[in-house]
């Protein structure tokens, strides 16, 4: 596992904006990023290529950081999910070596 130390947005690919955003009841991100599922729950949209339409490609930034989700800011930096998230992508990563 990453030490707690080392997981901070500023360092990070943003692999967290792949993961599924679902909108909930008084989230308010812009209308024209919110898509819905196979299942008919509202998410945030995703880029062609799965990564999230909010997130600035060139800084690696969320668009819309101070309107984003519930779910997104409950995801914290450097939290249990954010490690998880890393670990997996790490494993991921090292597996396609």
């Amino acid at each position: 596992m990453i030490p707690a130390d080392d997981l901070r947005c500023a360092t990070c690919q943003a692999c967290c904006c792949q993961l599924p955003v679902r909108v909930l009841p008084g989230d308010d991100p812009p209308e024209h990023l919110i898509d819905e599922d196979d299942d008919g729950y509202l998410i945030l949209a995703k880029s062609d290529d799965g990564w999230c339409v909010a997130l600035d490609r060139d800084t690696m930034r969320c668009t819309i950081y101070a309107r984003r989700p519930f779910v997104c800011r409950e995801f914290a930096e450097g939290g249990g999910d954010c490690a998880e998230v890393r670990d997996d992508w790490r494993r991921i990563a090292m597996s396609l070596q």
